[in-house]
C-alpha cells in the first residue's frame, strides 16, 4: 500500500518538475532535429550506457553492505534505481540513502546508510580528482577564454586551484583512514549513541576501498563518455579531450552547489553554457545535450524506479 502510494506521488512529481522545465521544448526540437538527421544509433547507446552507469554504482553499493547482508546484484540495482526515484525532491539527492535501505532487512537499514555514505565519499573524491585535472587545464587556457570574449581566469580561479589540492589531499587520507571518524564519534559523549550505526565504515580494508574509487572512477568515466556522445550527436563540435576536461570542471561545479536534482537543469544548463560555451558557439546544442543528459541518466532511471516501488514492502518485519 504504501509502495504504491510513493509510486503515485513520485511519478506525479517526476511529470510535474519535468513539465515545469524551461528549456525543455526548445532542446527537445533541436535533439529530434538532430536525431532524425544523424539517426537513432548515438542515442540508444547513451540509453545503454544510463544501465552501465547505475549498474557500477549497485556493484559498488552491493560491496558496501556485503558485511550487513548478501545482496543480489538484481536487487541492488533495484536500490540503487528506487533511491534515485527518492532523491529526485530532496537536496543533493539525500533521498537515495532512503530509497536504497527499503531493500535490506530492518536490524540493517540504518548501519547501511553509513556504508552508503561511504560509496557517496568514493565517488565524490573521483569527482574531485578528475575536477581538479580540468580545472588545471581551464586555468592554463586563459588566451583560449580571452578569444572566446569571456574573462581571463584571475586570482580568484588560482586559489580555488589550491584549495581543491588541499581538499583531495585531506579527502584522500580521510578515505583510506576511515577509522578516524569512529574515534572521533566515539570521544564525543552526545555523538556515541550513534557508533554502533557507523562502525561499519571501519570494516573496509585498504583493498576494498581502493575498488571502490575505481568502480567510481569506471562509472565517471562513463557518464562522461554520454555526455560527449550527446554533444558530438547534436552538433557540438571540439576537440574531444578538452570537451572531457570542461566536462570535468562542470561536474566538480555542480557537486559543491546546493541543489534539488529534479530542478537542477536550469543551473547544469548555465554551468555548461559557461564551459563549453569557451570550445563551441552551438549554445542550442550544449543546452540539448544538457537536458538530454538529465532526462536519461536522472528521469528515466528515476521512473523506473518508482514503478519498481510498488513490489517493495516497505516494513518487512517488526
Amino acid at each position: 500500500m504504501l509502495g504504491g502510494a510513493l509510486c503515485i506521488w513520485l511519478t506525479f512529481a517526476i511529470y510535474q518538475q519535468v513539465q515545469n522545465q524551461q528549456n525543455l521544448p526548445a532542446a527537445w526540437a533541436h535533439m529530434k532535429e538532430m536525431v532524425l538527421e544523424r539517426g537513432w544509433l548515438m542515442l540508444i547507446l547513451v540509453m545503454v550506457m544510463m544501465f552501465a552507469n547505475w549498474g557500477l554504482e549497485a556493484r559498488k553499493w552491493q560491496l558496501l553492505v556485503k558485511p550487513l547482508e548478501e545482496v543480489p546484484f538484481a536487487r541492488a540495482f533495484g536500490a540503487i534505481l528506487s533511491g534515485v526515484s527518492l532523491s529526485v525532491n530532496t537536496p543533493n539527492r539525500i533521498g537515495e540513502y532512503g530509497g536504497r535501505i527499503l531493500y535490506l532487512r530492518n536490524p540493517n537499514k540504518l548501519k547501511a546508510i553509513a556504508a552508503t555514505i561511504v560509496g557517496s565519499f568514493s565517488q565524490l573524491m573521483t569527482t574531485i580528482i578528475f575536477g581538479l585535472i580540468g580545472f588545471i587545464y581551464y586555468i592554463n587556457q586563459y588566451e583560449l577564454t580571452g578569444r572566446n570574449g569571456y574573462f581571463a581566469p584571475q586570482v580568484a580561479e588560482k586559489l580555488l586551484l589550491s584549495i581543491l589540492i588541499v581538499i583531495c589531499a585531506l579527502g584522500l587520507i580521510l578515505y583510506f583512514r576511515l577509522r578516524i571518524i569512529v574515534t572521533l564519534v566515539d570521544k564525543i559523549p552526545w555523538l556515541r549513541k550513534i557508533k554502533v550505526f557507523i562502525q561499519i565504515i571501519a570494516r573496509y580494508s585498504p583493498k576494498e576501498l581502493e575498488k571502490l574509487l575505481l568502480l567510481s572512477a569506471v562509472r565517471y568515466l562513463v557518464f562522461s563518455a554520454q555526455y560527449l556522445i550527446l554533444l558530438y550527436a547534436l552538433g557540438v563540435s571540439f576537440v574531444w579531450w578538452q570537451g572531457f576536461f570542461m566536462i570535468n570542471v562542470i561536474y566538480i561545479v555542480m557537486a559543491v552547489l546546493p541543489t534539488i536534482a529534479i530542478a537542477e537543469i536550469g543551473l547544469r544548463g548555465s554551468v555548461s553554457l559557461h564551459f563549453l560555451g569557451l570550445l563551441s558557439a552551438n549554445t542550442a546544442g550544449i543546452l540539448a545535450a544538457t537536458v538530454a543528459i538529465w532526462l536519461i541518466n536522472l528521469v528515466l532511471p528515476a521512473a523506473i524506479g518508482s514503478i519498481l516501488l510498488l513490489g517493495v514492502k516497505i516494513f518487512k518485519d517488526k
